[in-house]
């Protein structure tokens, strides 16, 4: 029995699939529309999350200010991606990574059914229940797109690209739906006229993305046979033993760095450690002899800008959500429109964009940009997406500012998406050794739970009653970035020597 992130042979029949999406393999639709809907599940609650933290009880919220808002805001995101390595590892050892698909989709479900009750016990459940689901599904429906691929087709990075603007056509949608239902005064109205609170309405919105990822589960049910090929469970060790002492380690680890995470609320210092000991792990790995060694050095210094990355993009649920709410024109025309609805703009970008990209991979062939470059210009867009938002926090101060502002921040930060999330998921596959993929997708999907972390720190310090002191949040963390932009660009013939020939 092959290892469930294996890639398929050269022989294989599955090797020539082209029955899918624009003459991608036929899985590939399968995993399209089962990551589109566990997505609208996920941005439907996320577009909510903040605002409903820190609106008032009188408003339906949770009266939470908004430092202590951002830290749950960051801990949470964390969690759902730092649980990918537990996730990647069960898959790897354990269960395979359709059963790990499966499986985490049921609980995302319930987690987000369990915080459509009014209740704070309940609100943290589902976002436990939640973390604990999207680290079995995320890490393994990614490695099963890559399975659909030998290393050396083509298709890959814009098989990728698409499995990625599915991922966006569930995040646009999502928060249309769940703003709607959790703000909007027509639903509001609505519910006044049966007979119940309307301030429960954000309720509504939570339990709207229950409904979506059930629909995810149904589309993967259905269509399981495109996938029989790809994520089957590993054979046991030669004794039919299975690896639970290394489980209950990964399970810990994960644990106690959540923790360690969460006390940077009150102890900086460790994010810096943290930093560090990233800085070494490089260092160790890159100097080692063997060629897998010298690919996990260039893993880690992927891992390093990514989480730099998402530090400053993933504000858009936290900083950038309060922007949006407090500060700007919520308006187009006359109408006016929810301000979650904002959570659907970088998606709209990422539709429009993801066939563009993926066009313009497979016609530059073997002349595009390596993995490295790529990754230091999707630092320098995220960057100049922050430069943008210094003058329009200084024109706060005569008012709030107008739609066009956040619509040109979300252009930036979608470009940049583009050079570096969906080339970094084909990477890893590339990268990592054959019977540690799913670990690996685990160790990218870190980097992103370090991210939100530390993007849920810096959001605790924005303030929207100083314009001059909110020019000056987005100033430092643009500058921040830049820094990061050329020390990789100085890197990058270092980073592709590492990578051992694999572009």
């Amino acid at each position: 029995m092959s290892s469930p992130s294996a890639p398929i042979s050269s022989s294989s029949p599955e090797s020539s699939d082209t029955g899918g999406i624009g003459g991608h393999p036929s899985g590939l639709t399968t995993l399209f529309f089962t990551e589109m809907w566990e997505r609208f599940s996920y941005y439907g609650m996320r577009a909510l999350l903040m605002l409903f933290m820190v609106k008032t009880a009188a408003e339906g919220g949770l009266g939470f200010e908004t430092k202590t808002a951002a830290a749950v805001y960051g801990t949470y995101t964390m969690s759902v991606y730092l649980l990918t390595i537990l996730g990647g590892f069960i898959a790897d050892n354990f269960i395979g990574a359709r059963r790990a698909v499966l499986f985490g989709g049921i609980i995302i479900a319930t987690g987000h059914f369990t915080m459509a009750f009014g209740s704070l016990p309940t609100f943290y459940a589902g976002l436990v229940l939640i973390a604990l689901g999207t680290g079995l599904l995320k890490p393994n429906i990614s490695t099963m797109v890559g399975s659909l691929y030998r290393p050396t087709d083509e298709r890959r990075d814009a098989g990728f690209s698409i499995f990625y603007m599915g991922i966006n056509i569930g995040a646009f949608l999502a928060p249309l739906v769940t703003g709607f239902l959790a703000q909007s005064d027509a639903w509001k109205a609505r519910l006044t006229a049966w007979g119940m609170d309307p301030a429960h309405s954000w309720h509504w919105g939570f339990g709207a993305a229950g409904v979506g990822m059930t629909f995810g589960l149904i589309v993967y049910v259905i269509q399981r046979e495109r996938l029989s090929h790809v994520g089957q469970a590993p054979a046991p060790e030669a004794d039919g033993s299975r690896p639970w002492g290394k489980l209950a380690l990964v399970a810990i680890a994960s644990l106690a760095l959540i923790i360690a995470m969460k006390a940077s609320d009150q102890y900086p210092a460790l994010v810096y450690l943290l930093f560090a000991l990233q800085i070494v792990a490089i260092l160790f790995f890159a100097f080692r002899p063997d060629e897998d060694s010298k690919r996990l050095g260039a893993i880690l210094v992927f891992f390093f800008a990514a989480e730099i990355f998402w530090a400053i993009f993933e504000q858009t649920g936290s900083s950038i959500s309060l922007f949006a709410d407090r500060l700007t024109q919520n308006e187009i025309f006359g109408a006016k429109f929810p301000s979650s609805y904002w959570q659907s703009v970088n998606s709209v970008w990422v539709i429009l964009l993801a066939p563009v990209f993926a066009w313009l991979w497979i016609r530059m062939g073997s002349k595009q940009p390596s993995s490295p470059m790529k990754f230091t210009l999707g630092l320098l867009f995220v960057s100049l997406s922050f430069v943008l938002m210094v003058p329009a926090a200084k024109l706060t101060a005569t008012g709030k500012v107008g739609p066009l502002w956040l619509v040109g921040l979300f252009f930036l930060q979608t470009v940049g998406e583009m050079l570096l999330s969906p080339v970094g998921l084909s990477t890893m596959t590339k990268l990592a050794p054959q019977k540690l993929v799913g670990l690996v997708m685990g160790i990218w999907f870190l980097a992103a739970a370090l991210g939100n972390k530390l993007a849920g720190v810096l959001a605790g310090e924005f303030k929207s009653d100083n314009p001059s002191e909110l020019a000056t949040f987005f100033l430092h963390q643009a500058l921040w970035v830049a820094g990061a932009t050329v020390v990789l660009l100085a890197l990058v013939p270092w980073v592709k020597k590492l990578m051992g020939g694999v572009r």
